[in-house]
């Protein structure tokens, strides 16, 4: 007989995690960003479904084209986590409006009813925390989520895969040195990680 102890949590299996739309990064030919736009994620459990960093006007139609695919409405939604405040994570908010909005107390910006995370790390729902990944801002969030595997919805603490790959903080960023110190939290938990601009990736090659 199988040791109880020894089972997975039930949530962990009703966790799934769905990319609304692939962010991503446009530079120019010297390699400086001229347009942005964040991944944003749909994480669905039995205790609400939860968006994290709604992304930008541009990706709006898809955005919504993925939560009808889902069957999702925007008034199903019951969390929204931005990673950090900058525009291009952030521009759809107001898609969400019965949504309880989370944001870290380090980011420069008022969101009018939004609950402050002050924590270093807060549990949203059984296997979705929220873990203070400071460096690109003062305020910067990942989201850690235990389902099938060990996901990380990292914003812009890992902007991209190379960051990762290079263990190389952002180029814009508050703190070089916090930011690389972030990467390597993430790496320790990490099985998947979600960038802010891009495609998930395996965390080990």
């Amino acid at each position: 007989m199988r040791n109880k102890l020894n089972r997975t949590p039930e949530w962990k299996s009703m966790i799934r995690l769905d990319v609304l739309a692939p962010g991503r990064l446009e530079r120019d030919g010297e390699g400086k960003v001229i347009s942005a736009d964040s991944t944003c994620i749909l994480i669905r459990t039995d205790n609400g479904l939860i968006v994290v960093d709604p992304s930008t006007n541009y990706m709006r139609p898809m955005i919504k084209d993925s939560l009808r695919r889902y069957g999702v409405l925007f008034g199903d939604v019951s969390a929204v986590v931005l990673t950090h405040a900058h525009a291009d994570h952030i521009q759809n908010l107001s898609l969400f409006l019965k949504a309880a909005i989370y944001i870290h107390e380090g980011e420069d910006i008022e969101i009018e009813g939004a609950i402050v995370v002050k924590e270093e790390e807060m549990q949203l729902v059984p296997g979705v925390r929220l873990v203070h990944t400071p460096g690109h801002t003062y305020g910067s969030m990942s989201v850690f989520v235990d389902a099938d595997r060990r996901y990380v919805i990292a914003g812009d603490a890992i902007p991209t895969e190379s960051n990762y790959r290079k263990m190389y903080p952002p180029a814009v960023n508050c703190n070089a040195e916090a930011a690389l110190q972030s990467i390597k939290k993430i790496k320790r938990y990490a099985d998947v990680i979600i960038p802010g601009h891009g495609f998930p990736f395996m965390a080990r090659m």
